[in-house]
């Protein structure tokens, strides 16, 4: 004969997981890349970085403290910044060239990253396996300023071994520093 749990057993575990629902999300838990909530809200931010959370809350059916709480929580995890880029193709930059550069015996990809960095002419570095060490994405001006570049950032400087300079023909896609469109992951 089994023993069946009495009505004060099953009160208690109900009212145990009717605690465990109700507790409070933790800062993991409303951080999570995974959750569906905050994918969705980093799909709007993706649109619109200056959306009011209560637009946000409004569209997806929640309280702007559940939108706002969960933008800081994706902020103080590291995995949610919200920033101004600058569309190269509508501000008219006239060159756009990717470059695949290897790296000289002796340097690191890093250091050669982190020089390239601060030149304002550089809107992506991406160290990669393979063929190239580091990919670097140029805008400029004009050919002239491409050509300027070349000649003292890269050419002249010893710690780039060789460089593959491919300018741009037509661009037809550019989401910049945002390449995963997580609305549309998982049938959200």
């Amino acid at each position: 004969m089994v023993a069946r749990p009495g009505r004060a057993a099953r009160e208690i575990t109900d009212i145990d997981a009717r605690k465990l629902s109700e507790r409070p999300a933790r800062l993991s838990d409303i951080s999570s890349p995974h959750d569906t909530l905050n994918r969705s809200i980093v799909a709007m931010l993706q649109q619109d970085g200056r959306m009011p959370f209560a637009e946000i809350a409004s569209e997806l059916g929640v309280s702007e403290g559940t939108i706002r709480n969960r933008v800081n929580g994706m902020k103080q995890a590291g995995m949610l910044r919200i920033v101004a880029i600058a569309d190269p193709v509508a501000v008219e930059y006239q060159t756009d060239a990717m470059m695949g550069l290897k790296i000289a015996p002796g340097h690191t990809p890093q250091q050669v990253a982190e020089r390239l960095a601060r030149l304002p002419d550089v809107v992506y570095i991406l160290w990669v396996s393979g063929r190239y060490d580091l990919l670097v994405e140029v805008v400029s001006n004009d050919r002239d300023g491409l050509l300027h570049f070349l000649d003292t950032e890269i050419h002249g400087a010893s710690d780039i071994a060789s460089v593959e300079t491919m300018t741009g023909l037509k661009n037809y896609k550019n989401q910049f520093l945002l390449k995963s469109d997580w609305g549309e992951r998982d049938g959200t």
